[in-house]
């Protein structure tokens, strides 16, 4: 609902052009405001705005403040749901997320993530040590889990589950799959971090953290903070449509994370612990 609108738009071809209605993904901002207690009285602050395709917006909210390192677990959380008015199309933009008393918040990393999140993260050999200690779940050694043909397939099967994007083009997608290749839930956003914190959020709510069994298909490329989220859900192996960057290289590298990158129905390119990969037996082996 509300994920996409139709548009007028002028279609213009090399000798011709026409007027013509067209379909775009919707793009929306989405406040996250946080309620917690310190020393017993409930405090409340806006903590993030992000720019976000509306559904699943709770799995958003959920999967930011998770990889984000502000809550552990899904029951940390007594109430989530949309407040304020909403606008005129009835769409709502702001979530609040009320922990139970409980939970301790620690202020000073809250206003530390904003300000690198809002600022296009961090980057540098510091983020990769911080990255280590924050990580709630330790990633393996890296031993056989997946074959290489299930890889292979990841992209077509999160095509038949992205039905944003057939429509406008324009949307990225995060899947989460299991070692028998199956695809076990697709999100869909405007924005690939948004997509995985849905998915990650989703599997909170699912509870299957740590996804130290799974698979994180992106439908884009692989940065940096995709592996750092990646990181903090405990997944062990990201595989990527596009090109990985050279700091996600070298994260998944430090971290063990299996990175593959450049994914096709024909084949991969491997770039981090190549070890969690089932390989076709070569030529050689085959006459052995």
């Amino acid at each position: 609902m509300y994920a996409d609108h139709s548009v007028k738009i002028v279609r213009t071809q090399r000798n011709s052009s026409h007027c013509d209605n067209d379909v775009v993904a919707t793009e929306e901002p989405m406040e996250i405001r946080l309620r917690y207690h310190v020393e017993g009285k409930p405090q409340e602050r806006s903590i993030s705005i992000t720019m976000r395709t509306p559904g699943n917006d709770h799995e958003l909210a959920l999967g930011f403040l998770f990889t984000e390192g502000i809550i552990q677990k899904a029951d940390d959380v007594a109430v989530i749901d949309h407040c304020g008015p909403p606008n005129p199309d009835g769409l709502r933009n702001v979530v609040k997320v009320s922990l139970h008393a409980h939970v301790a918040v620690d202020i000073g990393k809250l206003l530390r993530n904003f300000y690198t999140t809002s600022s296009c993260g961090v980057c540098g050999k510091t983020s990769l040590d911080a990255l280590a200690v924050q990580a709630p779940y330790a990633i393996g050694q890296p031993a056989p889990m997946i074959a290489a043909q299930h890889i292979c397939r990841a992209p077509i099967l999160l095509r038949k589950h992205q039905a944003l994007f057939e429509e406008t083009g324009g949307i990225h997608a995060a899947g989460l799959m299991n070692s028998s290749g199956e695809l076990l839930a697709v999100c869909e956003d405007v924005g690939r971090h948004n997509a995985l914190d849905k998915l990650i959020g989703t599997a909170m709510r699912e509870q299957r953290l740590p996804l130290a069994d799974y698979a994180i298909i992106l439908s884009g490329r692989a940065s940096f903070e995709l592996l750092q989220k990646s990181l903090m859900a405990g997944a062990p192996l990201v595989a990527a449509v596009g090109a990985p960057s050279s700091l996600a290289v070298e994260c998944a590298i430090e971290q063990q994370i299996t990175l593959a990158g450049f994914v096709r129905d024909d084949g991969f390119n491997v770039y981090a612990a190549a070890e969690r990969i089932i390989y076709p037996p070569t030529a050689e082996q085959k006459t052995e």
